[in-house]
């Protein structure tokens, strides 16, 4: 299918008193009409820098793209000027952001800052605005709409509050979706009750959608590609149900084997330890010569300590960043 959103060798640096650094390094993916995509990795991997970076949303001049174009519908949004961006975000892409009370301004009622986006995109009146917000508030599952309308983001549970963020995400069908951490800080219920509503609506919309995720359970309810990045690099691409089942990078294999699994031999109250990854994220800064995760990696030689692996095909459909992937001889 053709690429709705294409990110080709896109770079991200970051400025301090001390040092500059790339937070985000070379970054290459895609992602088309009715698919979802999972930005998957640990705290600092880069993932939400990338969708600040895609809506043009980074902290200038502390943050800045310095290399790479970010394609949309013949648009590079790198390059594009704040006027054309206006047009862009909150339109044709929309951004669900991870905690929704610092995304909803509290002093404001949730409908009209729904309303408002109605307003600015799409010309509406306020009468016509508040209709269009009772349904996408319906719609994303907020029982008494029409109530609810007026409450102050305090006045809502968590999981209502995301429900609001969806919704104001949805506003304008979206061609592209972002969704960093829709699950974040919820309990599990919640969660399940958010995701099924996240599933639902983009089914709806046929939205481009990019989830940005740590939670691997989630992915495998929700994706239909994953890219798993590891120090501000994609290591490793391919199908959700080919990752979870047979991983070629060392890093994305310890990821599954961290995830807790109930078997016929476990029995209640054993206290079993769950395989870990040694060592730790290496600082952007201070990145090692070679592969970044290579200080950590049992497979690795002395070509990961001093070459960087590209990110190539390893399997039909399937890319990893690494000289000795998992199912190849060493």
């Amino acid at each position: 299918m053709k690429a709705l959103l294409s990110i080709e060798g896109l770079t991200v640096e970051l400025a301090t008193r001390e040092r500059t650094f790339e937070a985000v390094s070379d970054l290459n993916f895609r992602v088309s009409r009715n698919e979802v995509l999972a930005l998957v990795g640990e705290s600092g991997s880069g993932k939400s820098m990338t969708a600040m970076a895609i809506m043009r949303l980074l902290p200038e001049p502390v943050a800045e793209i310095t290399a790479g174009r970010i394609m949309f519908d013949g648009i590079d949004l790198a390059s594009a000027g704040e006027a054309e961006l206006r047009k862009v975000r909150g339109n044709r892409i929309g951004l669900i952001f991870q905690e929704p009370m610092t995304s909803l301004n509290p002093s404001i009622r949730v409908g009209p800052q729904v309303a408002e986006v109605l307003r600015l995109h799409q010309g509406l009146n306020a009468a016509s605005a508040r209709n269009r917000v009772e349904e996408l508030f319906e719609r994303v599952r907020i029982p008494d709409p029409k109530r609810r309308f007026d409450d102050y983001p305090h006045q809502m549970s968590g999981g209502m509050r995301q429900r609001v963020v969806i919704a104001l995400a949805l506003a304008c069908d979206p061609d592209v979706l972002i969704a960093d951490e829709p699950t974040t800080a919820l309990d599990v219920t919640t969660q399940a009750q958010i995701l099924e509503t996240f599933r639902d609506l983009q089914a709806s919309v046929g939205a481009a959608t990019i989830l940005i995720t740590h939670d691997l359970a989630v992915v495998a309810e929700t994706a239909d590609r994953v890219a798993v990045m590891y120090a501000g690099r994609i290591v490793e691409e391919t199908t959700t149900e080919q990752l979870f089942a047979a991983p070629r990078h060392p890093y994305t294999h310890g990821l599954l084997g961290s995830i807790p699994h109930l078997s016929e031999e476990a029995v209640p109250g054993a206290r079993g330890r769950l395989p870990e990854i040694a060592g730790t994220v290496p600082a952007l800064w201070a990145l090692p010569p070679g592969c970044a995760f290579a200080p950590r990696c049992p497979r690795a030689g002395q070509k990961c300590t001093s070459q960087r692996p590209p990110l190539e095909n390893v399997a039909p459909g399937h890319m990893a960043a690494c000289w000795y992937p998992l199912g190849a001889p060493q």
